[in-house]
C-alpha cells in the first residue's frame, strides 16, 4: 500500500521567493481571468431588482425578505445566497452577519447601490445598457477586430453589422434602452455639474447641445440658467421622441455635417471622445456649418 500525500498552497512550505512570486502572478491573474464575474452579478442584481428590494425593506433586508420581494424560482434560493456574497464582496452591498438576535445576515444598501434606487441620481438605466448583451459582445470580439487593417469598422459595427446609433434607430428597444441611459446619466452629472460650477454658463444666452439626446442635460441648463436658449441637435430618430414643452428646441441633424449656431456648443461625452469629435468640429467644418459656435463646453463622464 502507498500513503497519499496531499499537498495544498496553504500549507506548502514555499523554500524559495520565486515560488511565492508565482503563486502571487497565478492570483493577480485569476483576479484579471474573473473580473467578468464582478459585472455579471452587478448586471443580476439589476434584472432581479435586488437593490429596489432592500430599498423598499426600509434599506436593508435578509436573505428570506429578498426572496419575498423578488421574482425567483424556489429551487434558486441556494444560489441566491452565494450572488448575495459576491455583492457584498464588492462593495454593491454591505452584510451585516452578526445581526442582533442572530439569525440570517442582513444585507444593506452602500453608496454604490444606493445609486441603483429612487427617483433623483439613479444610474441603473445607465447600468443597464453598459451591461447589455449588445455593449458586452464586442469586447469579446477584440482579437479578431485588431487583426483588420485600418480604416475598419468600429468594433460595435464589426461585432453587429450596425454603428451603435444605427442599431438604435432600426431596434426601438434598444434604442429606448439608449436614451433612458443618456437621461439618467445627464440628471445625475448635470446635478452636480450645475452645483459645483453655478458661473459656467454665465456670459452666453445661446447653447446647443450636440448629441444631446432628449434633452435632460439641455433642459437641466435651461431651467437653472432662464437667459441661456437651449437647443438639441441629435438624430432624426432621437428627435422624433423628444418631449414637448419643455422650453428646449429640438434639430434634427448630424453633428459631423453641420452644427447650429450659438454662442456656446455643449458636450456630454466620454472624455476619450471628447477630443476627437471637438478636433472634427473645429478643423474640419467650414464656418457656415459651425465655425459661428464661439465656446465649447464638456462635461467629463
Amino acid at each position: 500500500m502507498y500513503a497519499a500525500l496531499t499537498v495544498t498552497t496553504s500549507t506548502m512550505a514555499l523554500t524559495t521567493s520565486t515560488n511565492q512570486a508565482l503563486l502571487d502572478a497565478q492570483l493577480e491573474l485569476w483576479h484579471n481571468t474573473f473580473g467578468y464575474i464582478k459585472s455579471m452579478a452587478l448586471k443580476s442584481a439589476l434584472d432581479l431588482r435586488i437593490a429596489d428590494a432592500i430599498h423598499s425593506n426600509g434599506g436593508g433586508a435578509t436573505l428570506p425578505q429578498v426572496v419575498a420581494a423578488v421574482k425567483l424560482h424556489p429551487s434558486k434560493i441556494p444560489c441566491l445566497r452565494r450572488l448575495m456574497r459576491v455583492l457584498a464582496a464588492t462593495g454593491v452591498l454591505s452584510a451585516d452577519q452578526s445581526p442582533p438576535g442572530g439569525g440570517e445576515p442582513v444585507y444593506a444598501l452602500t453608496p454604490v447601490s444606493r445609486l441603483l434606487v429612487g427617483s433623483q441620481q439613479n444610474l441603473a438605466p445607465f447600468t443597464a445598457m453598459i451591461l447589455d448583451p449588445a455593449f458586452v459582445s464586442p469586447f469579446l470580439e477584440l482579437g479578431t477586430w485588431f487583426q483588420k487593417e485600418l480604416p475598419e469598422p468600429c468594433v460595435f459595427k464589426h461585432t453587429h453589422g450596425l454603428t451603435l446609433w444605427e442599431h438604435a434607430g432600426r431596434d426601438a428597444t434598444f434604442d429606448a434602452l439608449v436614451n433612458d441611459s443618456m437621461v439618467s446619466d445627464s440628471h445625475f452629472t448635470m446635478d452636480i455639474a450645475i452645483k459645483e460650477y453655478p458661473g459656467a454658463f454665465l456670459g452666453i444666452s445661446s447653447l446647443v447641445d450636440v448629441g444631446g439626446g432628449l434633452g435632460a442635460a439641455a433642459q437641466a441648463i435651461s431651467k437653472a440658467f432662464p437667459g441661456v436658449k437651449c437647443s438639441v441637435l441629435d438624430l432624426d430618430h432621437v428627435v422624433a421622441k423628444a418631449p414637448s414643452d419643455t422650453g428646449v428646441q429640438f434639430i434634427a441633424g448630424d453633428m459631423f455635417e453641420s452644427v447650429p449656431p450659438a454662442d456656446a456648443m455643449f458636450l456630454k461625452v466620454q472624455y476619450y471622445l471628447l477630443a476627437l469629435v471637438y478636433y472634427y468640429l473645429c478643423f474640419f467644418l467650414p464656418a457656415s456649418k459651425g465655425g459661428d459656435v464661439n465656446q465649447v463646453y464638456s462635461v467629463r463622464t
